[in-house]
């Protein structure tokens, strides 16, 4: 399986609280609920498609206790998000006890690079990280990040828990594909490339150079 993470941004890189001001005040934070205010159909049809895919889900312990007390909830049919989030197989990685009646759960609590690799070798299909922050810093410092799908909002925040932290270099990614929701959000797939490049702009030369590659006279 291919790991997908998949989370929600500010431009400053913020993850934490997306949905409401209450949904996660930890470590001072009290800026929560920015994502609302861009949230739209074209925003809401691209996020279902996506978890439409996933083949499981993988979560770290704060977000897969939130999830598990409010999908489980959710019986309607046509709920499409609800169908897969319950009725998929979901991880979680906790080193404290899982209330586990989110079923079918698996509780990872050792050897997570390891365990995390041997999923992605059990099968086809997307094994897919929603939220999740602090897991996901592990993950791509790991190098076990095959896909980002970002959406990012035009919001600053300033404060809060932010996704992207060190790693042991610099990593490439491509873009695969972007869009502009009309409520102004940017829906971006990158797709991991290895090792980041790095260079030298030299005027004259460089530009030159992409020109030639680009196909230009």
């Amino acid at each position: 399986m291919r790991l997908i993470l998949m989370s929600f941004l500010t431009l400053d890189g913020v993850y934490q609280g997306p949905g409401s001001p209450d949904e996660d005040r930890s470590d001072g934070f009290e800026r929560g609920g920015w994502l609302v205010p861009f949230v739209d159909a074209a925003f809401e049809e691209q996020a279902t498609a996506w978890t439409a895919i996933a083949t499981a889900f993988l979560f770290g312990h704060r977000t897969y206790d939130a999830f598990a007390a409010v999908w489980p909830t959710i019986t309607d049919p046509a709920d499409r998000n609800a169908a897969q989030l319950n009725s998929r197989p979901k991880f979680v990685v906790a080193t404290t006890p899982v209330e586990q009646s989110w079923t079918p759960v698996t509780v990872i609590d050792r050897d997570l690079e390891s365990q995390v690799s041997a999923l992605k070798a059990s099968g086809d299909g997307e094994l897919q990280v929603h939220g999740s922050g602090r897991l996901g810093r592990t993950l791509l410092a790991a190098g076990l990040v095959d896909e980002l799908r970002l959406v990012t909002a035009p919001v600053i925040l300033g404060q809060g828990r932010r996704l992207f932290g060190d790693t042991a270099g610099p990593l490439g990614f491509q873009l695969l594909s972007s869009q502009t929701t009309p409520a102004g959000l940017q829906l971006c797939r990158y797709g991991f490339k290895g090792a980041a490049g790095a260079g030298a702009y030299v005027r004259g030369v460089t530009d030159r150079a992409f020109e030639t590659a680009a196909g230009g006279s």
